[in-house]
């Protein structure tokens, strides 16, 4: 027995021991393996990179004629104790200082063909009367400038196309696909920041899907160092293609810190490719005025979550002539789910003009499929600015709702807010500023229109809708507001 018991503890000894190897061979491969990952990721340069896609970049020079100057504006701030100096040496020189005189601008751009199509932003060449493009030298060649004429522009994305006569094939750059873009991918800009030439920074996609002011707005966030100088150029992934054109920064004072903004190239395509074929944009438009589903407003109108966009008003248009209603809540458009307004608009934005589309929306507790034609946004808002906009009048007071002081529309009241004479509904006349109704917004002057998605002409019609929605068990209700012309939906507690 006890020559049986050393042989097993022999071998016991021997398996730990050849355990113990193994797990320092293992540690040992992973040691190497992650200093050779170091060494790569200390080692790698953006050089080779860099160079093949720089001789894309150019630097892009406006100039504008601007009407002289009468007074020291712009020498010297005002009030400043050398302002009267510098008045009375601009009167000693008399109307020689008054002259016009040019005023340029620098910015950047990339070239998209080997013909010269030209991408940089709009506010770069905005209201300039010559446009000069500068290419940076590359493989011994000397430094080079074009003249560029404008083929087209987007204020709302904030993109131009220019296009120069070159005696030879340009080096151009690709748009790559930045929905795949993700957080924390590296990404190089380039451009010419404060007007010092060609220069390269390097980063990452801090953010995606960032708003800034448009409806049509898709900004990456970087934190590669974006400058004055540096807008309409590129931003690249690490395959050298362009992913976002450098537009704006967030900065207190002037200079990067770190926050960026690049129109992603997916919707940049989109534009530059109308540019290109017409000169302008042709964007898609359904004719509603739309507003996103909040929580109350679901739950009053039986849905079963927020969602989609209401619809809170239809104009004369492709909705109208389809069928589609205030009230309806679009679920679908096209075969996509509607997730929000936002969405709703860059994708019918995006859809071609005359097509037909199938719009699902959520109408008397239940979906109905409608067909819209889409028409063209461009041609809507030209005819809308032309129509101008309705404008506002104190009313009188009458009784007490939900916060509200109401009164039903009279021929004075009419007359004072300036309504259509065919114009029904219930006169907001005062508002208690610490109820529901004030913190979302309603305001004097506002007329209601709808109550539970019925029209309402008299009060009692409020009160039966509030009265029927209780019995229901609802716990808000969905009232539709207009102010100035323009409507939107408002869901109110209907809880003591």
């Amino acid at each position: 027995m006890q020559s049986q018991a050393r042989i097993i503890s022999v071998r016991r000894d021997d398996v730990v021991g050849f355990m113990r190897l193994m797990w320092l061979a293992f540690a040992g491969m992973l040691l190497v393996l992650a200093q050779s990952v170091a060494a790569q990721a200390r080692g790698e340069s953006l050089a080779p990179l860099a160079d093949k896609i720089s001789p894309a970049v150019v630097n892009i020079t406006t100039s504008t004629l601007i009407e002289g100057q009468t007074g020291p504006q712009g020498i010297v701030p005002e009030g400043s104790p050398f302002e009267d100096f510098f008045r009375e040496f601009q009167d000693r020189n008399g109307d020689e200082d008054n002259r016009p005189r040019r005023s340029n601008s620098l910015g950047s751009g990339f070239v998209i063909s080997e013909d010269g199509f030209i991408v940089t932003n709009n506010h770069v060449i905005a209201e300039a009367d010559e446009i000069l493009v500068e290419f940076f030298p590359g493989d011994g060649q000397p430094k080079k400038e074009l003249p560029a004429k404008v083929i087209g522009t987007d204020e709302k994305t904030d993109i131009a196309l220019l296009k120069v006569e070159a005696t030879g094939p340009l080096k151009y750059v690709k748009f790559g696909d930045s929905d795949i873009a993700r957080v924390g991918d590296w990404v190089i800009a380039m451009g010419n920041p404060l007007g010092q030439g060609f220069s390269v920074s390097a980063g990452i996609v801090s953010a995606r899907n960032r708003a800034l002011s448009g409806s049509y707005d898709d900004y990456i966030q970087t934190d590669a160092a974006i400058n004055r100088g540096n807008s309409g150029g590129p931003l690249f992934n690490m395959d050298g293609e362009v992913i976002g054109v450098n537009t704006a920064i967030l900065s207190p004072n002037g200079g990067s810190i770190g926050i960026g903004f690049s129109m992603a190239s997916n919707v940049v395509v989109k534009v530059v490719d109308q540019l290109r074929e017409f000169g302008e944009t042709r964007r898609g438009w359904l004719g509603v005025r739309i507003q996103d589903v909040t929580e109350d407003m679901a739950e009053a109108m039986g849905l079963d979550k927020p969602g989609g966009a209401l619809i809170s008003d239809v104009p004369e248009g492709p909705a109208k002539e389809a069928g589609l209603l205030a009230g309806d809540v679009i679920l679908s458009f096209d075969g996509v789910e509607v997730d929000d307004t936002r969405g709703l608009v860059r994708q019918v934005g995006e859809t071609t003009v005359g097509k037909s589309v199938r719009v699902v929306v959520h109408r008397d507790g239940s979906t109905q499929t409608v067909l819209v034609t889409l028409g063209r946004r461009e041609d809507a808002e030209r005819a809308e600015s032309e129509e101008g906009e309705a404008e506002e009048a104190p009313v009188e007071e009458n009784a007490d709702i939900l916060g509200l002081t109401i009164s039903p529309v009279t021929e004075a009241l009419r007359a004072d807010l300036g309504l259509e004479p065919d114009t029904e509904g219930l006169v907001v006349t005062e508002v208690d500023e610490a109820s529901e109704a004030y913190a979302k917004g309603l305001r004097a002057g506002d007329l209601i229109t709808e109550a539970g998605q019925q029209k309402v002409t008299a009060i009692s019609d409020l009160e039966d809708r509030m009265e029927e929605a209780r019995t229901a068990g609802r716990k808000s209700l969905l009232l539709l507001v207009r102010r100035g012309g323009d409507p939107r939906f408002v869901a109110l507690s209907l809880e003591e």
